[in-house]
This record gives C-alpha cells, sequence and structure tokens, in this order.
C-alpha cells in the first residue's frame, strides 16, 4: 500500500481528538507543495473542509501568531462540540474582515504553515510534512502569489526557520512528502511514519 493511502487509512481509523472531528494538519515551509496536497486528501476524506493558514495568518510577521487564533477560532470550539470558524486576514489592507463558518464535518484538513504546532497537537489525528528543495519552493512561490511576495520571501523564511525548529514540527509528523517531486499533481511520499 502506498504511505500516502496508509496514513489516510490510519486516519480513518484513528479516534477523532477534536470532538467529533478528525482535524489532519498539512505542514511545511512556503512553496513545498500544501496547497496542492490538501484538496487531496480532503476528496480522500470525502471532500471535508481545508482551512488554511494564509487566511488566518495576520501579516508578514504573524506565522506565530495565527496558531493561537487557530486553536481559539477552530480546534478548541471543534473539542468542545461547539461550530467552528475563523476571520479571514486581509493581506491587502492588512487588517482582519469577514468571518467564515467551517462546515461540520468528520473530517477536517488544514493546510499551511504553523497547522502542525504543538499548541495544535492535541486536537490533531494526523500531521503531514511536505518540503522541496529552496530553488523549487522560491519559484512556486512566485508563480503562485507574484511579484507582491518578493520583498517578503527572506522574511517570511526567517520565521519558518525559527518556528519549524522550536515546534519541531517535521519529527512529529506521522508522513513525510517530497513536494519537489510531484506525480500526477500530488507529492511523491520520501517517508512515512504512523498517523501523528
Amino acid at each position: 500500500m502506498d504511505p500516502l493511502d496508509r496514513f489516510v487509512d490510519g486516519c480513518r481509523n484513528a479516534g477523532p481528538r477534536a470532538g467529533r472531528t478528525r482535524v489532519v494538519a498539512v505542514d511545511g515551509p512556503s512553496g513545498s507543495g500544501k496547497t496542492t496536497l490538501a484538496p487531496h486528501l480532503a476528496d480522500r476524506f470525502g471532500g471535508c473542509p481545508v482551512v488554511r493558514m494564509d487566511a488566518i495568518h495576520p501579516g508578514w510577521d504573524g506565522l506565530d501568531d495565527a496558531v493561537p487564533r487557530l486553536v481559539e477560532w477552530v480546534l478548541e470550539p471543534l473539542a468542545a462540540g461547539r461550530g467552528a470558524r475563523y476571520r479571514r486576514f486581509d493581506w491587502d489592507r492588512g487588517a482582519y474582515a469577514e468571518w467564515h463558518e467551517v462546515p461540520d464535518s468528520p473530517f477536517l484538513v488544514v493546510e499551511g504553515v504553523g497547522s502542525g504546532a504543538r499548541r495544535c497537537a492535541p486536537y490533531l489525528t494526523g500531521l503531514v510534512w511536505l518540503d522541496a528543495p529552496a530553488e523549487i519552493r522560491f519559484a512556486r512561490a512566485m508563480a503562485r502569489d507574484g511579484d507582491g511576495y518578493l520583498p517578503h520571501w527572506e522574511r517570511w523564511a526567517a520565521q519558518e526557520e525559527r518556528h519549524f525548529r522550536r515546534e519541531r514540527t517535521r519529527a512529529r509528523a506521522g508522513l513525510v512528502l517530497d513536494g519537489g517531486a510531484p506525480v500526477g499533481g500530488v507529492a511523491t511520499p520520501r517517508a512515512h511514519g504512523e498517523p501523528y
């Protein structure tokens, strides 16, 4: 069995850790393939909702500030059996905007930098780590976000490096994928473990 299939099966068979919801985080540095992988995972979990950390990060210096917001707005309410929602950050205005409800579902994929932080860990059924060579990640990020990202690349990368070193996200992941070698649009497994 393919490691990704094994991981998905493991998550399906594991008990939920956020109320009735099995939350699967997809973490890794910018441009590693998280945005591509997340909808594929969601499809494997019956078309479950996806919450993207890019919608929660409060700007270019807000990586670590997004983690408590994810916990407060999404993970804690799910664990308490309440409806979850998050407030979208408007990157152009530099301020939070409207609230978005998270549809009730037995599975939820949370995609983005910080989704696998230790503070989120008690609520996670599974954690996937994606990585890719820096030159591939840079090219993808520029293609995806345009020149508006260019002045912020090093600043954001420095935050990622500090965050991942402190959180040891990769070491705690149940599945590690090589996002630099896409096969049919989905990252190729490089190594694997059990669901988080």
